[in-house]
């Protein structure tokens, strides 16, 4: 059966509930719709990502100053660190939007994005005032193209949810649609400059689907019977101008674009080219200058380059491995055989350059496992060769072969060198596409898109199945958390009422044993506020006063009206407990005994008065409730003789979970302003970290959950199963003695290309 995974926390809900939806309860159709939009979200903003790297690259190749250039490069590095939160926190804000369709909202309603006035405009900066006339004219776009969809797609919102909707409040609306994108974006250190692109790529990768995306929620609608009379035109395709390989359409109104492919490929190109030119001879080596040197084809090239691929040992360490020199080696050779000296081509030189670089960078790269980056290292000549043939691998996002790279170092974030790498199916993979990628790859790069798709299918079956383990591990930490959460409450209470005082030894055992467990059991279901953890306290304070010693004559009376209903209470709770009836048996035999000898106590300091109408009444009642009361019966004699074992209560009482051994020593407590703890807080569920547990072992693993109310932090593997938790406190030491760091989860390839660049130009401008 299909729910609604999203939590509503209870702090959250509103007070006016519809009497016929729960909250978080959506209509199935409803819960399809949802899913499918954010699919089709998820990959737009994808798309936006992956273009977003070529627009700012071209920007910044375009800048009329270094300060300018740096900007932009900087807002590319920083969106790439921060492009999972953005996504991450977008459709977190479209799930909560689609949770909240069944609240009515208490309060005063946000004003949307265009319902600002123009005497709030006057009071907001330049840089605001620019940011909202671009989302307004985002939104009237949309609104103009869809506005009958969008209208039929609210009306038939309105048809299954309690709280109605307009097309602004309408969570797949393109106001609320901005609004999300703008506040995951807060985080974003970019200029205004920069994030007027970024929003203008957001028009058009994710807003420009929206024909699309109004239809098929429209049609999923209809067909779940809801107002099919309502007819919406097909969503038009608009013929969109030819793409280049650059990944921009060409002359779309506001991008700033280059003017075709190739001018767009050699622009970027070239410019790596300057950099290179102005280092050689620090950087790298200088060419010799032969007279007589032939350069060869790029064809020549990608021959020598597949003889090295067919021929490269399956085993070989990639710090000795030097692709340069082993080509220089094969040209020495063929300029011997020819009589002429045969040099690679300058633009050849330069992919060569590059792509060696890149390559240093990465097998320098901690995040990668070692065990892995001698398989990764094996793709530098498959890589080389893709470079010669397509220079927009240096410029794409999208390019295959950099996303194949890519996501062969996400999916190895997690996998750790302690595995058995002949059983690890990850491992096994990867082997194959470098295997099929050496055997295979000659000069048609599509193998690359094929290998690609199969890698991301495997991945893609391997996630879904460690998302599930991660869920259901983060559902038994919240669970656990919410039974230490009573525990205390049921320690405190038992604390508040027994340390200090000497009681028998019998009711501190009923209390700690028995009483604990119909505390614990009434916290988890009704709460430290109902009435029922009300009742089961005072009856706990009943039982204390019912056994302790009383001067006052009015006392008697009191007892003997107190004792059927405590009687009374105690059964019935332990019976809900479930607890041993043999023990419980014991327990009342006991306690019998003990009011017995309270009432003797009464006796012998006082004579018996005569039995009033309210001690009448009082022993009837417990006569009706079927509990024995032979309080007056014994002789003095036979119920004093034994006296009860007391205790006194010194030790604070601990509660323990079965299983559980006592509490260690409490973490050390450091001051809130200190380094290590901020480290510990900028944390992020997702993160992935690796523990140094001693000399030779790590442990990868990444942040599956913060349990707040116990301040615990669970770690799991990549399979999804958990293998640490920790404090906030014990992190901050971790990190403190340097036994923990936090593992770069920014794509691979595009961390080693911002690399390359920024040390070409520190050695450009040393």
């Amino acid at each position: 059966m299909k729910t609604d995974a999203n939590v509503v926390h209870l702090n959250k809900a509103t007070a006016e509930q519809s009497p016929t939806s729960p909250v978080g309860r959506l209509p199935v159709a409803l819960i399809q719709v949802r899913d499918k939009a954010a699919q089709q979200l998820k990959q737009n903003l994808q798309s936006l990502f992956d273009n977003a790297d070529d627009t700012l690259f071209e920007m910044a190749d375009r800048a009329t100053s270094n300060a300018e250039q740096n900007a932009f490069f900087e807002a590319m590095r920083d969106l790439r660190l921060k492009r999972k939160n953005i996504e991450r926190g977008f459709l977190q804000k479209v799930f909560e939007s689609f949770a909240n369709l069944n609240q009515y909202e208490i309060g005063k309603p946000q004003p949307a994005l265009d319902s600002v006035s123009f005497d709030s405009l006057s009071l907001v900066q330049n840089d605001e005032l620019e940011e909202t006339v671009a989302l307004d004219a985002m939104v009237a776009k949309v609104l103009s193209r869809d506005a009958v969809a969008l209208g039929h797609l609210t009306t038939r919102l309105n048809a299954l949810i309690s709280k109605k909707l307009d097309d602004k409040s309408n969570p797949l609306g393109p106001t609320l649609l901005s609004e999300y994108f703008l506040d995951a974006c807060s985080g974003l250190g970019v200029e205004i400059k920069v994030k007027l692109i970024i929003l203008k790529l957001f028009e058009k990768y994710v807003l420009g689907g929206c024909d699309v995306l109004y239809a098929e929620a429209n049609q999923a609608l209809i067909s779940a019977g809801i107002l099919p009379e309502l007819k919406s035109a097909q969503p038009r395709r608009q013929q969109r101008p030819a793409t280049s390989s650059y990944g921009h359409s060409a002359g779309e109104e506001g991008m700033p674009l280059l003017e075709g492919a190739d001018q767009g490929v050699q622009e970027v190109f070239g410019a790596l080219q300057d950099l290179l030119s102005q280092v050689r001879g620090s950087a790298m080596p200088r060419r010799a200058q032969v007279s007589d040197a032939l350069p060869i084809t790029s064809n020549d090239l990608m021959r020598l380059l597949s003889h090295m691929q067919q021929r490269a040992p399956a085993q070989v360490n990639i710090e000795d491995f030097d692709l340069r020199e082993q080509l220089e080696q094969l040209l020495e050779r063929a300029s011997s055989k020819s009589g002429k000296t045969r040099v690679v081509g300058e633009v050849d030189e330069d992919v060569i350059n590059l792509v060696s670089m890149l390559f240093e960078f990465i097998l320098d790269d901690r995040t990668l496992p070692d065990s892995l980056k001698a398989l990764i290292g094996r793709l530098q000549i498959p890589m080389l060769k893709v470079a010669v043939l397509d220079k927009t691998f240096f410029s794409r996002g999208s390019h295959p072969a950099r996303r194949l790279l890519n996501e062969i170092a996400s999916a190895a974030l997690g996998w750790v060198d302690q595995d058995d790498a002949q059983r690890d199916s990850l491992y096994q993979k990867i082997e194959q596409v470098v295997q099929r990628l050496l055997n295979d790859f000659v000069d048609d790069p599509a193998i690359f898109s094929e290998l690609l798709a199969e890698f991301m299918a495997f991945t893609g079956d391997e996630r879904r199945r460690s998302e599930l383990l991660e869920q259901r591990t983060r559902d038994a930490e919240e669970g656990s958390a919410k039974a230490e959460l009573a525990r205390r409450q049921v320690e405190h209470a038992l604390n508040e009422r027994l340390l200090g005082k000497t009681l028998p030894e019998v009711v501190v055992r009923l209390l700690q044993e028995a009483w604990s467990k119909v505390l614990m059991l009434t916290c988890l279901k009704h709460g430290v506020d109902s009435d029922e953890w009300h009742a089961a306290l005072q009856t706990m304070d009943d039982l204390v006063w019912s056994v302790a010693p009383h001067e006052d004559p009015e006392a008697r009376l009191r007892l003997l009206e107190l004792v059927p209903g405590l009687l009374k209470a105690l059964r019935e709770g332990m019976a809900s407990a479930a607890f041993d009836p043999f023990s419980t048996s014991e327990f009342f035999s006991q306690l019998e005994v003990l009011h017995v000898q309270a009432f003797q106590r009464f006796k012998r300091a006082a004579p018996e008065p005569e039995v009033t109408p309210q001690e009448s009444e009082a022993t009837s009642d417990a006569a009706q409730a079927d509990i024995e009361l032979p309080l007056l019966e014994l002789p003095a004699a036979e119920a004093v003789e034994d006296a009860p074992a007391m205790v006194e209560v010194v030790e604070e009482i601990i509660l323990l979970a079965p299983g559980q051994t006592r509490p260690q020593e409490p973490d050390v407590v450091l001051p809130d302003d200190d380094e290590a703890l901020q480290y510990v807080d900028s944390l992020r569920v997702g993160s992935w970290v690796e523990f140094q547990e001693d000399e030779e072992h790590k442990l990868r693993c990444k942040l599956a959950a913060i349990i707040r109310p116990t301040g615990k932090y669970v770690f799991v593997n990549r399979t999804g199963m958990k293998v640490l938790e920790k404090t906030r406190n014990a992190l901050a030491v971790e990190f403190r003695r340097n036994a923990i760091r936090l593992l770069d989860d920014a794509l691979l390839f595009d961390r080693a290309l911002e690399s390359v660049i920024g040390n070409l130009r520190k050695l450009k401008n040393a």
